[in-house]
């Protein structure tokens, strides 16, 4: 007989030992299924945001490079003049290629209206530092042959398929954005994107260089972000060591020592790196750990059920064996059972990877800024493979070893199953590592949900419950020339306050617990008050808000008014400032009330505006984080002429309104209304305020769910084998028990003996899994807040719960033994 037909005799010998017992195939292969699940979910968000490499040649030579100094490293990267000295000097960098920094979504129009997309201006040769060509079409090299055309612009795929139906004559076509025509010169191949994951599709325009580039004042000349491709042999400490010399000469350049001293060295990393967050990165690694930890407990689990059906079938192979089976085959086909069982398992598995994925789709895309692909690939395929066949030979291989080795005559002599205590004392061992890897899970996951308590505790410094707030954007290009905050945003929050059921309505170009920009301010010196007299810039975080704010989220003043309707483009500038700002600025013990009428410039114009009012501290970013000093300025007294204009006016604009009517009725009728204005609002975001604090919970809130789900399966999963070891117990000895009534034992000595073997295995398991705890929770250090990564609370809340379900699915069995018949106990026998 070949290997083949051997194989597939027993593959179908198999078939039938599985359909004669199905309660035992459904549980092996459910318990498998949630293993190889919740493993196949977590690598394939891993694989698709770590691993997966950048759509570039060779994205290992690719660096981020940002200037640094005294304040740390630049928020966006170095100014033109500074990247040109890179550019001559440096010999480890092969090419430096520069882009603008995240700029307003821009509109595109189209045959069926605007369409949104970003437009990252990028340097002529970016497309060649990232070693990839258009697919259609030319990129901006310069050359004498082809100079560069500032008004030409390359398409990305997505644009080209979805917004020209993949037109193959639209090379030299011009298209509209945000006003400004273009003509098109190039597409991307699919897949391409840069800067990587972003959340439109993208139109690359080539950067014109202008006056503003050629001095080196700082924050007068942009700021670019700055990404260069190191030479081949060349190390990245190596490439950073050389471009920091050549910047410690740069800096010699800047004129303003204040300047000079933010600008004294470099910081470069790998762009793979810089595209996903440091915390991200940790929680990830950390969540595919725990659901590594799932799968080998099911694999654990499915082994101690295999020892329980080897030891049942110990007559069997004996028989087989005396027939003339060798050991290899007989362990060829437990190996084969454990494969097939696996592979079911497999097929279940692939399922729940594809519902997880659902689930989370939304709130992975928010924490990890990939969007998951939850289609069959490869790479998942693959992984999926490994791990069947690793669950196969790990809970396959020791049962049949032991079902080889089992001697033959003792058992065709017993008639019946010859089960020592080795095998017992396996089956112990086996349950009580699952208690210590399911420990590990349970306190991992009691320290997310302290750390989430924690969060909900902390005041946010605002109101939250009844506020929607919708994401506008809008185009900015429509109003050249004309006063977008009186010709547009005035009149339509006018409108948004006169609906049905709202009490106030109010914009603002940033949310609490959304995006800030930080700006840079000049403090007017008052020669009354050396205290105050501070001629250095100060950097804070920058907001512009509607007079009716405080109305919609209940800010608290400390000192001062709020912004009213007298506060207009014909009135005196104001300003407002929080605490955070009154601490950095004037000192910790100083009364806010004193700082009221300070006097500061308005970014980029002459008219100083003075201080109104300081607010109470918000939580702006994020609740793990302090506030930041602010400066908020008032949305009517912005206007063309003023310096904040060109920034707010330009930015994505906040709808804010409080109103007492269900969101669910409330959002389609606010919909409409902001589509009556500007037919691009149609498409705005909405959330209410409460959903905007859930989800700054961030990391945190994410990796505590998918933990609770780890935990509670691997809790499941433990007490199930801790439930069936003892049932098994009580099985093999019901004639022991049998006996030991007969001689005059009684129930309650009978329902010890099992609890006290059920107490042994939790609390070896136990302190196993307490040692494991106190390493495995140093990965969430940066994940947890309020509380200490070996917090004995957490961990002895854990050990608790753990002990007392598995007690009380050890007294199920306990009190089957108790009832034991002794006269059909030994009857049977």
């Amino acid at each position: 007989m070949g290997i083949f037909s051997s194989l597939a005799a027993d593959f179908i010998q198999s078939l039938r030992q599985t359909s004669r017992a199905p309660a035992f195939a459904i549980a092996v292969v459910a318990t498998l299924a949630i293993g190889i699940g919740a493993s196949a979910t977590m690598f394939t968000v891993v694989d698709q945001v770590l691993l997966r490499p950048l759509p570039y040649d060779a994205p290992a030579q690719l660096v981020e490079i940002k200037e640094a100094g005294k304040n740390g490293p630049s928020m966006f990267g170095a100014p033109y003049l500074d990247i040109e000295q890179w550019r001559e000097r440096s010999r480890s960098l092969q090419s430096i290629a520069f882009h603008t920094y995240d700029k307003p979504t821009s509109f595109l129009e189209g045959i069926s209206g605007p369409v949104q997309v970003t437009t990252p201006n990028v340097s002529t040769n970016l497309f060649a530092t990232l070693g990839v060509v258009p697919a259609i079409g030319r990129d901006f090299s310069d050359s004498a042959a082809q100079p560069v055309d500032y008004k030409t612009a390359v398409l990305s795929d997505a644009i080209w398929r979805d917004g020209f139906g993949a037109d193959p004559q639209i090379l030299g076509k011009t298209i509209k954005v945000n006003g400004n025509s273009y003509s098109v010169i190039g597409v991307m191949p699919r897949g391409f994107q840069f800067p990587f994951n972003p959340e439109k599709p993208q139109i690359w325009i080539p950067i014109q260089v202008s006056g503003q580039d050629g001095v080196r004042i700082k924050n007068a000349n942009p700021e670019y972000r700055v990404i260069a491709r190191v030479r081949k042999q060349v190390s990245i400490i190596a490439a950073t060591a050389e471009l920091k010399l050549i910047q410690a000469d740069v800096a010699k350049l800047y004129t303003d020592s204040v300047a000079r001293e933010d600008v004294l060295s470099v910081q470069m990393q790998a762009y793979g790196e810089a595209v996903v967050n440091g915390n991200v990165k940790e929680a990830l690694l950390a969540l595919l750990a725990a659901a590594i930890s799932l799968w080998l407990i099911a694999c654990v689990n499915v082994t101690s059920l295999m020892l329980a059906r080897g030891a049942a079938k110990q007559r069997e192979a004996a028989v087989r064996a005396a027939l003339g089976a060798s050991h290899w085959r007989i362990v060829r086909q437990l190996l084969m059972d454990g494969l097939l069982l696996s592979g079911a398992a497999c097929l279940l598995a692939l399922g729940l990877v594809f519902v997880a994925l659902r689930v989370f789709e939304n709130q992975l895309t928010t924490y990890v800024n990939v969007r998951i692909n939850t289609a069959p690939n490869i790479t998942l395929l693959v992984f999926l493979l490994t791990v069947t066949i690793g669950s196969a030979v790990i809970f396959s291989v020791w049962p049949s070893l032991v079902a080889a080795k089992t001697s033959i005559e003792p058992v065709l002599r017993q008639g019946g199953q010859s089960v020592g205590q080795s095998h017992h004392r396996a089956r112990r061992i086996l349950v009580a590592s699952q208690v210590a890897i399911s420990l590990v899970l349970l306190s991992s996951c009691g320290l997310l949900l302290r750390t989430i308590f924690v969060l909900k505790h902390i005041s946010p410094g605002f109101s939250a419950d009844q506020v929607i707030v919708a994401d506008m954007v809008v185009p900015a290009y429509k109003f050249d020339g004309k006063n977008m905050t009186t010709e547009f945003y005035q009149p339509l929050v006018e409108r948004v306050e006169h609906m049905p059921g709202v009490e106030a309505a109010s914009l603002t170009t940033a949310v609490p617990l959304g995006k800030r920009f930080p700006m840079l301010f000049s403090l007017a010196a008052n020669e009354h008050d050396p205290q105050s007299a501070q001629t250095e810039e100060l950097v804070a975080q920058f907001r512009a808000v509607g007079p009716g704010l405080q109305r919609v989220l209940g800010f608290r003043m400390l000192a001062g008014r709020f912004f009213n309707e007298n506060d207009t483009a014909g009135s005196e500038p104001v300003l407002l400032v929080n605490r955070a700002f009154a601490k950095a600025f004037f000192g910790d013990n100083r009364d806010p009330a004193e700082i009221l009428g300070k006097e500061f410039l308005s970014y980029g114009g002459e008219t100083p505006a003075h201080v109104i009012g300081v607010l109470d501290d918000e939580r702006q970013a994020s609740l793990l984080e302090e506030s930041k000093p602010e400066i908020e300025v008032c949305i009517p007294q912005i206007t063309p002429k003023t310096g904040f204009y060109r920034v707010a006016g330009g930015l994505a604009m906040n709808l804010a309104v409080r109103t007492e009517r269900n969101p669910n009725t409330f959002i389609p009728e606010l919909r409409g209304v902001l589509a009556s204005a500007s037919p691009e609002l149609a498409g705005s975001t909405f959330k209410t305020m409460e959903q905007v604090v859930e989800d700054s919970y961030g990391d945190q809130r994410i990796a505590a769910r998918l933990l609770q789900l780890f935990a509670a399966s691997a809790l499941l999963l433990s007490v199930s084998g801790l439930y069936g070891t003892l049932a098994y117990f009580v099985t093999q000895r019901t004639r022991e028990l049998g006996i030991r009534f007969a001689l005059g034992a009684q129930q309650h000595q009978t329902i010890w003996l099992i609890m006290r073997q059920a107490g042994t295995i939790l609390l070896l398991g136990s302190a196993a899994g307490l040692l494991i705890s106190i390493f495995a929770s140093r990965m969430l250090e940066n994940l947890i807040f309020g509380v200490k990564a070996h917090d004995p609370l957490t961990f002895i809340a854990a050990s608790v719960l753990l002990i007392v379900v598995g007690l009380t699915a050890a007294y199920i069995p306990a009190r089957r033994a108790a009832r034991v018949d002794p006269m059909s106990a030994l009857r049977t026998e």
